[in-house]
């Protein structure tokens, strides 16, 4: 079994938990709480800090796509959600009905959904990007807020408006 490693970020969002093994990145997740359970070995792997520094440059507005390796455990419809979470463009929306659409069902809006829920790999497997059909921020694990600045934070960006940060 491959040791499990972790480490923190202290992003504009607020503290990312960076986890993963010495071949690819299996979680970022947001802490909202110091009592948030984590395991494996606190530490930096070659992988983990080539995340942060991808991190930095997204936040600093130098980076649109990440290109470490990610690993997430999930059934095959889960993995074909993820997989067309990776292709929605950097600065661009996409609904949860449309993501259905393009896997060929319209009316698995719902499992759509419940995959994009269960992303373990926030950011880098953009689902903040997803949004409601009549264009409004619904569902995301990290917090309204935090999916209202990231999307807003790429839509400046891909609209060449400078940040300050």
């Amino acid at each position: 079994m491959q040791e499990y490693y972790y480490t923190y970020y202290e992003s504009p969002v607020g503290l990312l938990k960076i986890g993963g093994t010495d071949n690819y990145i299996t979680e970022l997740s947001f802490l909202d709480n110091s009592n948030q359970l984590t395991y494996g070995v606190p530490g930096v792997s070659d992988i983990l800090h080539q995340c942060t520094e991808q991190l930095i440059e997204f936040f600093q507005g130098r980076r649109k796509s990440f290109d470490i390796p990610i690993h997430q455990e999930g059934t095959d419809f889960q993995q074909n959600v993820w997989n067309e979470l990776l292709q929605i463009p950097f600065g661009k929306t996409i609904s949860y009905l449309d993501l259905a659409k393009r896997m060929g069902d319209p009316k698995a809006t719902r499992a759509v959904a419940g995959s994009n829920g269960k992303n373990k790999i926030a950011i880098i497997v953009p689902c903040h990007r997803v949004i409601g059909t009549d264009k409004s921020l619904v569902g995301y694990s990290g917090g309204m807020q935090r999916k209202k600045w990231l999307l807003q934070h790429e839509f400046r960006l891909a609209n060449g408006i400078q940040t300050l940060f």
